[in-house]
């Protein structure tokens, strides 16, 4: 009876969801319809009479840096008008995740990455927006987060167990929805009948990130948006470990608010077989005459019926040939739910039967079989399809501008690098592994800490990974910016020697002409404010109270470090066996400063809250002072960055009180 009930709910939610195309039976005649497409290697006949594709012009973040800066501070100030949405119902069986207890398989957005679950990255990039939002406007700003999960390996309750275990992250549950994405059944490629498992049960997979727009309708988050005060919204991936570096999701939210554009796509440049669409400028002579443009983005699945090439080497230019389709979206938000709440396919956008991958599952039996098959998946970034701007004529090259889509442009490693497989024994390559996204960080952190002169070891090539690990590991919590500019001004000079280990999670933060040889760790319980319960007992964060702070001016740090020969170390999981290291621990509004000192061996430096710890080099060695902070200051600090906006940049001064 309890498995004819959930077959019964499994037909229901299908019916339920699929209703704009006409429920089960429709779901069906569609997937058919594509199958037969697929075998008879065709299309549906396009209803325009001219199609053709072009590269897509838009703002690139790192030739227009005065416009990119200036983009980015529009995004950061109307962070009040701006959601987070994140689609984060995937399966992630491509990395293999076991609970290590029960042997239960765990869904992407649970992944031990860099200390924290996968979750816990994207909430900590939007708290650092959030924390810069304050800094330099003295406003609390709390952003509403949505969150599509669905129930494919219990996803649904461990996001929710994750939020519960965490308090909400200090946002207040009430900055929560949560809405889950039904299973849609698999068909079998050789005649379109659905897999079954062992019990007879459907085979069931999520059926694509596109389901959110019609979900949100459905289940009223873009209400639930609107009664918080917000216009648009930012779009990133759970598994995509570097969307929020420096600029460019600030500056594509900026560029989509300050110009009230429906679609805005963050990209790059495409990597030579990487399994990822590309965004193109559509062009279209429709029946009646008229011509139609837009920004859109076609699917790696659908290349060869488009004809879309590989991408060559190229004079270096990100534009040269088609850029790559990240997930990276800003969105209007009445504009999505125009589309999503329509009684048509077109609700349901960039439908695909993705017939590439082979589909695992029990049999009746009970043994593991495979086979070849797909579901209907729709794709999030095909919104754009319904966005396209009409001319009565054919237009000239520029038209990006005049168009409701928009796109801009970053260097790869700071748009897009995701944990998505698991690295195999045989593998010669690290693309979306956790190892070949940790060294994308590793670079990124070269060529920040680079450019405020600080001498780093290279990061070489992937394949030396394979054989000696990362050169460094260097974490640097997204609040000490996140935005570069205002990080070069926090550190300044000095150098971190080869294997050496730096992770600085304190938000006020001053680094200069220190020498790094070995390992520093400063932790802060107060990273960027103080969690307060509020009327109904839930820990609330206040930005900028009682933080944690730590000044460090011509140290020298050696030690032991990092056993870098251990077999236990899992680099990108920041799981590392130290023989030595400094550790400075910061409770409450604890402050820790160090001048003209040098640290040698093994350190542990606790200061409890209410109290300022300083380090004093003298002649047989350095002596710890410890004095409590004055209760004046004690909401403030001794002393406090203060940030300014100077033109299209964000300037900062040091106070001392």
């Amino acid at each position: 009876m309890e498995l004819l009930r959930r077959l019964l709910k499994f037909l229901g939610d299908i019916d339920e969801f699929y209703d704009c195309i006409g429920g089960i039976i429709g779901y069906q005649i569609m997937a058919l319809e594509l199958l037969s497409a697929s075998k008879d290697r065709k299309h549906r006949p396009s209803k325009d009479k001219f199609i053709d594709f072009h590269v897509p012009s838009g703002l690139n973040l790192l030739e227009d840096t005065e416009y990119a800066s200036q983009a980015a501070l529009w995004g950061i100030e109307g962070l009040p008008e701006l959601g987070e949405i994140y689609p984060i119902g995937g399966a992630g069986d491509r990395l293999g995740l076991v609970d290590s207890d029960t042997g239960e398989s765990l869904p992407a957005a649970l992944l031990p990455y860099c200390g924290r679950s996968l979750l816990e990255g994207l909430i900590r990039d939007l708290q650092a927006r959030e924390f810069l939002h304050f800094k330099i406007f003295g406003k609390q700003c709390i952003t509403p987060v949505a969150i599509m999960t669905s129930s494919v390996k219990d996803n649904h309750e461990h996001i929710t167990a994750i939020c519960e275990r965490l308090e909400w992250f200090g946002r207040g549950r009430e900055n929560f929805r949560l809405f889950e994405q039904p299973l849609v059944p698999v068909v079998n490629a050789k005649d379109g009948k659905w897999l079954t498992s062992g019990t007879l049960f459907p085979v069931g997979k999520p059926g694509g990130h596109g389901a959110i727009w019609k979900l949100a309708c459905d289940r009223g988050i873009f209400q639930w948006l609107y009664q918080n005060g917000r216009k648009g919204a930012t779009v990133r991936q759970v598994s995509n470990v570097v969307a929020a570096t420096d600029l460019t999701l600030m500056a594509l939210a900026g560029m989509g608010l300050r110009h009230d554009k429906k679609l805005g796509f963050a990209s790059c440049e495409r990597r030579t077989g990487a399994t990822e669409g590309v965004n193109v400028l559509i062009e279209k002579e429709r029946q009646d005459g008229q011509w139609a443009y837009g920004i859109t983005c076609i699917e790696y699945t659908e290349f060869e019926k488009y004809g879309i090439p590989e991408p060559t080497v190229t004079n270096g230019s990100f534009q040269a040939s088609y850029p790559a389709n990240t997930n990276i979206l800003y969105v209007d938000l009445q504009a999505a739910e125009e589309v999503g709440s329509r009684k048509n396919a077109s609700c349901l956008p960039g439908m695909v039967l993705n017939l590439k991958k082979a589909v695992s599952y029990l049999d009746h039996l009970g043994f593991e079989c495979s086979a070849a098959g797909g579901r209907l998946e729709c794709t999030m970034q095909n919104i754009a399809d319904n966005f396209m701007n009409s001319y009565n004529y054919r237009c000239s090259k520029g038209v990006e501008s005049d168009l409701d889509t928009f796109i801009v442009y970053n260097e790869r490693k700071k748009v897009t690098s995701s944990a998505k497989r698991k690295l195999k024994s045989e593998d010669v390559s690290l693309h979306q592994t956790p190892e070949g996204s940790l060294l994308d960080i590793m670079r990124n952190a070269y060529d920040l800490l680079s450019s405020c002169n600080v001498k780093v070891p290279k990061v070489k090539d992937n394949s030396e990974y394979l054989c000696s690990g990362p050169p460094f590991l260097i974490f640097l919590h997204p609040a000490l910016g996140p935005f570069w500019d205002i990080m070069r001004q926090k550190f300044v000079g000095g150098s971190v020697s080869q294997g050496s280990e730096l992770q600085i999670e304190v938000a006020e933060f001053l680094w200069k002409d220190v020498e790094l040889d070995g390992s520093l760790i400063v932790l802060a319980d107060n990273i960027m404010g103080l969690t307060k319960k509020n009327n109904t007992g839930e820990q609330i964060m206040h930005y900028g109270t009682r933080c944690g702070r730590c000044k460090l001016r011509s140290v020298k740090i050696v030690n032991e470090g990092i056993n870098w020969s251990s077999a236990n170390n899992v680099y990108w999981k920041h799981d590392v066996e130290r023989s030595e290291s400094v550790k400075i621990i910061l409770h409450g509004n604890a402050e820790f400063e160090a001048k003209d000192v040098v640290l040698q061996g093994n350190h542990i430096f606790e200061v409890p809250s209410g109290h300022r710890m300083r380090i004093i080099q003298e002649a047989a060695g350095f002596v710890v002072k410890l004095d409590p902070i004055s209760e004046e200051v004690m909401d403030s600090g001794t002393w406090y960055w203060k940030y300014a906006v100077d033109g299209a940049h964000v300037k900062l001064e040091m106070v001392e009180l």
